[in-house]
């Protein structure tokens, strides 16, 4: 009988190969599923991404579990202590996503910076006719503070330069062979910044990082950015900043609670909301499905995936 493979989430196209792959595929959409005994204990692999992610009771709903293959780098949503103790592999998609998400968030810097939304829906209005837009701010020399310089964080730092903006970050620790400037205290950097770009690892080491007190110090003219998970922003100090104009503005590919959005960050004109877009271009994802593929393939040849995390 063929290996079965749980899918935890709806399959996406870059996992339609999974189809056509030797295995008994179960799909799911999300739940714990409720599946006959026999298919159940034929699971030997659960196919996840890092929003989904797998709790405890899914991996202990399949007895024979050895392998929980993720479509993404995130591994707040994996339940990895879970695995751990079943002697449970764990791959993920590293290395791929870096450049997308990068653009995307520079892209938001400019957007917020020089009102390219804003000055669309201007002339989509009508209002050019009645006089001009109003003035914008430079992008070039600006001041960008960037939480977490990993792949990301460090992609994020190179486009910055092309634009000249100064960049300092913000992390656990400082790293011997980065020469940005590194802020232990990330109230400070937000202060000293006029951007503050979000590029950090989710869970709950980093769970409302972002509070009312780092958003206060990044200011009214300030612009935060987060392509990375909607939990390291409070997200009620957030709606109270942009509210109270204590907060110039911001740009989010990532909100709590995704998919649902507040009403209350809906309703804010000074905010821009893109659904989780990060690595979503036809290039990266095919690369992701792929590595998925391929931890799945050497798992059932007996070799070690190479992408294992755990």
């Amino acid at each position: 009988m063929n290996p079965g493979v749980f899918v935890a989430f709806r399959l996406p196209p870059e996992l339609e190969g999974l189809r056509a792959a030797p295995y008994a595929l179960h799909l799911g959409e999300g739940a714990l599923p409720n599946m006959p005994d026999a298919a159940r204990r034929n699971v030997r692999a659960i196919v996840t991404n890092g929003i989904r992610g797998v709790e405890r009771a899914l991996i202990e709903y399949f007895p024979r579990l050895e392998l929980i293959a993720s479509l993404g780098i995130g591994l707040d949503a994996l339940d990895l202590a879970c695995a751990r103790e079943r002697g449970v592999r764990v791959t993920n998609t590293p290395g791929v996503i870096a450049d997308d998400v990068a653009d995307l968030a520079m892209a938001m810097i400019v957007d917020r910076l020089r009102g390219v939304r804003d000055a669309n829906a201007f002339v989509l209005r009508g209002d050019w006719a009645k006089g001009p837009y109003p003035l914008a701010r430079s992008v070039t020399g600006r001041r960008l503070g960037i939480v977490g310089l990993g792949a990301i964080g460090t992609a994020l730092a190179m486009r910055a330069a092309a634009f000249r903006m100064r960049v300092a970050w913000h992390g656990p620790r400082p790293k011997a062979d980065i020469s940005l400037p590194y802020v232990a205290d990330l109230e400070s950097l937000a202060r000293d910044s006029d951007v503050l770009a979000i590029c950090c690892a989710g869970g709950p080491a980093t769970r409302h990082l972002v509070n009312a007190r780092v958003l206060d110090a990044l200011g009214p003219q300030g612009v935060l950015v987060n392509v990375a998970r909607g939990s390291i922003v409070d997200t009620a100090a957030l709606i109270e900043a942009l509210r109270g104009g204590s907060l110039g503005s911001a740009a989010l590919d990532v909100v709590e609670g995704q998919p649902h959005v507040p009403e209350d960050l809906l309703g804010l004109d000074r905010v821009l909301l893109t659904p989780h877009l990060g690595t979503a271009t036809r290039e990266t994802r095919a690369r992701m499905g792929d590595m998925v593929l391929a931890s799945l393939a050497e798992h059932f040849a007996g070799r070690d995936p190479a992408h294992r995390v755990v």
